[in-house]
This record gives C-alpha cells, structure tokens and sequence, in this order.
C-alpha cells in the first residue's frame, strides 16, 4: 500500500485538483507491482505542491541550480538502500516529491494528466530510477507509461 502525505503551499493547486490528498491517494492506490521488485507493505512519501519561488529556492538549496523547475524529487535512502527496503515485507519512507503548479499549468495538455506525469516521474526517482543514459531513460520511461495506464491516465 502507498500512502501519500499532501503540502500544498500554493492555493492555486485547489483550481484543478480541488481535494489533492485525496486525489493523489486515490491514484496511489492503483499502482500494482504484482511482478515488481515491491514487497514492502507499506510505502510512504510526501508531495509538497508550491510554485515557483519555493521550486526555485529548493533546487538552487540542494541541487545548486538557480533555477526554476516542474518537479524535484529528494529520495530519503541510496537507490540501493531503497531496492533491499522494498523487498523486504516492511514499512518504508521513500522521500519527498516537489511540483510547481506555474510549470504544470504552463502546458498546453491537460493539467491532471501533466500533473500526473510529473508526480510519477518523481515517484519512480524516489524508487531508485535515473535517467542519465539512454537506457535509463528508457527503462524509466516505460515503468512510467505502466504506471500512468495503472491510474487511468
């Protein structure tokens, strides 16, 4: 079971997604790693929707870059910690996800469906997925497009 804790420090977030912990929780509870490398029986993280000044603070603060960005993600353990937590049967705090609301609502898409992208992006580099090299990427991006189609997305 995944269980999501909501922040949400900009009001503008309510405009579409009008009950974002239960939203998140809701799509959280979709995702099945019947095959996976996921044991673990409890999985939780947090979210932290803001804008653009607070996106901009924490990424120059821990990434040094300063500059403004669509979602960070601050895993709480090594990818390889991460992986031998998850196939044990325990409980496991993953990190923390952080999305802009300007850089989402900036897209021509749906906002929900980008919305969606984007926390499940961050989900999978709170899981250990990094996408420095093509084969990475490739790997991430289909765990990716799995899991959208698992939340109806």
């Amino acid at each position: 079971m995944i269980k999501i804790d909501v922040f949400i420090k900009d009001k503008n977030w309510k405009r579409h997604v009008s009950n974002p912990v239960e939203y998140l929780n809701k799509k959280a509870k979709l995702i099945n790693f019947k095959k996976g490398f996921i044991k673990a029986k409890k999985i939780n993280l947090s979210v932290l929707l803001t804008g653009s000044k607070e996106i901009k603070f924490l990424n120059n603060k821990f990434r040094k870059k300063n500059k403004i960005t669509d979602v960070l993600s601050f895993p709480n353990h090594s990818p390889e910690q991460t992986k031998n937590k998850l196939k044990k049967n325990e409980s496991i705090y993953l990190g923390d996800i952080v999305l802009n609301f300007y850089e989402i609502n900036k897209t021509k898409s749906d906002f929900k469906k980008e919305f969606n992208k984007l926390w499940v992006h961050g989900f999978l580099h709170l899981l250990g997925y990094k996408h420095f090299k093509n084969k990475d990427f490739y790997q991430m991006k289909k765990m990716e497009n799995k899991i959208l189609k698992q939340i109806k997305c």
